[in-house]
């Protein structure tokens, strides 16, 4: 069974810093591309960042470069964002999701629950 179990959400005050994870099991690790995305209240899901866990290639939105740092731990099967300087605009549901094969995540096969970060002004 294909499991993304993604957790570190919470309430951060404008400045801080939090870090996702995103456990993954019931597949073959790097041959996927793990990704972030969320959703905002009223908002569609955009993606955030995304990591070729083969190659370790990463790519991040506009909106966060310079302040997410996306990583991958392939020995426990994990991937992290790193969420630094946040913004009240940042606040959404966070998910992780994988795609396979094409090293990016235009279109995710599997995906997470989602967890909650608030970022208070």
């Amino acid at each position: 069974e294909v499991q993304l179990q993604a957790s570190g959400g919470g309430l951060v005050q404008a400045g801080g810093s939090l870090r996702l994870s995103c456990a993954a099991s019931g597949f073959t690790f790097d041959d996927y591309a793990i990704g972030w995305f969320r959703q905002a209240p009223g908002k569609e899901r955009e993606g955030v960042s995304c990591i070729d866990t083969s190659s370790g290639s990463t790519y991040y939105a506009d909106s966060v470069k310079g302040r997410f740092t996306i990583s991958s731990d392939n020995a426990k099967n994990t991937v992290y964002l790193q969420m630094n300087s946040l913004k009240p605009e940042d606040t959404a549901v966070y998910y992780c999701a994988a795609d396979y094969g094409l090293g990016y995540c235009p279109n995710p096969d599997y995906w997470g629950q989602g967890t909650l970060v608030t970022v208070s002004s």
